[in-house]
């Protein structure tokens, strides 16, 4: 039961469930998903470190790409370490100003990387339908005032959560369903009217991602009309400079609705589907976006090829 203090009903802290129905096996499940983690960081370290030191790469696509790889970072490590405490040490208390900050930091972090996305997008579009004009348009300076207006449009859509949810009286349960601090989960322990979490919620929802991803789709059919008119060597080229990218957006959108359809929809609280997709939508773009700009973009492989044999060699010295 929920901590109550003496002036009003509200809760002091929190319980973390992990993994209802596998508690048994959480001590076991923690170690490849730690090892996911531990790839995530190093696979988006990696991207970050080759297009810091490679002047070549210092274009706007992959500055954005950079941007995504941290965001990626912080995404995953809002969340980890808390779950491996849980499944490791039983550490399933968190407190209730913490609970808010994680919960703060995973909404406007996804709703940063859903703006860097459409920027990356507006890039190709450019690249691809307006070649004269994208040195011109996509700038160095303009790169950088982009990714500022993603960190602030984030923080500034998602500000408003906490404040919803520290108005809200918790007196029956403290017990969250989930490994990490939701939005959707937290407000559900409410013994109050959460209308407006609901709604600004939706609002939230639609205006950042359902935005964002309309416009991404938008961008690709302009850009299709544009590749369609070029010759058969071009049309591959420039299918190729887009192939990361769009893998990309479905990792990060596909997992993102599919956890949004199952919080609106679903009515059991101990049900395992949604912990499991909000652990896949927190860890899984992490993990596969450096792979997939790894395999399919070619300045990025061949730097990481050459990374690694560098590597290789000074240890045998």
């Amino acid at each position: 039961m929920v901590d109550i203090n003496s002036s009003e009903s509200s809760a002091t802290y929190f319980i973390l469930i992990g993994l209802p129905g596998l508690e048994e096996a959480q001590f076991w499940l923690a170690f490849p998903l730690c090892s996911l983690y531990l790839i995530a960081v190093l696979g988006n370290l990696t991207i970050i470190y080759i297009v810091r030191t490679e002047h070549s790469l210092h274009e706007p696509m992959y500055i954005f790409l950079c941007m995504l790889s941290g965001l990626d970072i912080l995404i995953s490590t809002s969340s980890m370490p808390k779950m491996m405490a849980i499944f490791w040490f039983n550490s399933t208390t968190i407190q209730f100003d913490a609970c808010l900050v994680q919960m703060f930091a995973i909404h406007s972090l996804s709703g940063m990387e859903s703006t860097v996305l459409l920027a990356m997008a507006f890039d190709r579009y450019v690249a691809i339908c307006h070649p004269l004009r994208h040195a011109t348009v996509l700038t160095l300076p303009r790169v950088a005032k982009i990714g500022m207006a993603a960190v602030v449009r984030g923080a500034a859509l998602m500000a408003p959560l906490p404040v919803f949810i520290k108005r809200l009286p918790f007196c029956s349960s403290n017990i969250l369903s989930h490994s990490y601090c939701l939005h959707q989960d937290v407000m559900k322990l409410a013994c109050a009217d959460i209308r407006v979490n609901v709604i600004y919620g939706l609002i939230v929802i639609i205006s950042a991602i359902g935005l964002d991803s309309l416009l991404i789709s938008f961008s690709y059919l302009l850009i299709l009309k544009t590749v369609l008119g070029l010759t058969r060597e071009a049309q591959a080229k420039a299918f190729g400079t887009c192939v990361s990218h769009v893998c990309a957006v479905f990792i990060f959108y596909v997992p993102f609705i599919g956890l949004s359809m199952v919080h609106r929809f679903s009515k059991r609280r101990d049900s395992l589907l949604p912990v499991i997709m909000a652990n896949i939508y927190l860890l899984i773009p992490p993990v596969l976006n450096p792979i997939v700009y790894g395999v399919k973009t070619k300045e990025i492989r061949q730097r990481i090829l050459r990374l690694f044999l560098t590597t290789t060699h000074t240890s045998d010295h």
